[in-house]
């Protein structure tokens, strides 16, 4: 007996329910339409109005996190590329200097003054100043070749730096 009441129960409520659609209203009862897609959209509205500065918020968080490191990445990369570059250009322009072959104190001296000369003269003035000066530059360049066993800091970078000085007292006006 219980079975069938809620069985009818259930079947009642269906039917109802479908009388109670728009479909199967008659055309004399009032329908009333309820405008949710704008509820919603005035929702994901207000949503976005939220959302979307946090994220900008993030990302610039972000950008300034990885801003510092990714400076000293690209300066450290810049700098070894201008030794290299001029390095490879003081090998060329100096006589007795060979690529592939160990360069001897005083040809190495000389290579080592034309690098850092050639730096400073087409170098951008905070590249030679990442890179340490004329100092830091020098003995850069200094442990980027191939020298002879007998070379030092004192017999080979210190001339090399020497000339440099000289150079550019000889060059700048009094």
């Amino acid at each position: 007996m219980k079975r069938r009441f809620f069985i009818l129960g259930g079947l009642a409520a269906i039917l109802s329910s479908c009388a109670a659609s728009p479909c199967m209203a008659s055309p004399a009862e009032p329908v009333i339409l309820l405008p949710w897609g704008d509820a919603l959209i005035a929702v994901a509205q207000g949503i976005t109005a939220i959302l979307v500065p946090l994220a900008i918020t993030a990302a610039t968080a972000a950008t300034a996190r990885i801003a510092g490191p990714l400076r000293i990445l690209i300066t450290t990369a810049l700098v070894e590329r201008l030794v290299r570059n001029v390095g490879d250009y003081a090998i060329n322009a100096v006589a007795g200097a060979v690529r592939g072959r160990v360069l001897s104190v005083p040809v190495g001296s000389v290579v080592i003054a034309r690098a850092v000369q050639r730096a400073l003269d087409q170098a951008p003035a905070w590249l030679v100043t990442a890179a340490g000066g004329v100092d830091g530059l020098a003995e850069k360049v200094f442990r980027s070749l191939p020298l002879d066993e007998d070379a030092t800091t004192a017999n080979t970078l210190a001339r090399a730096l020497d000339a440099v000085r000289a150079r550019g007292d000889q060059t700048s006006p009094a």
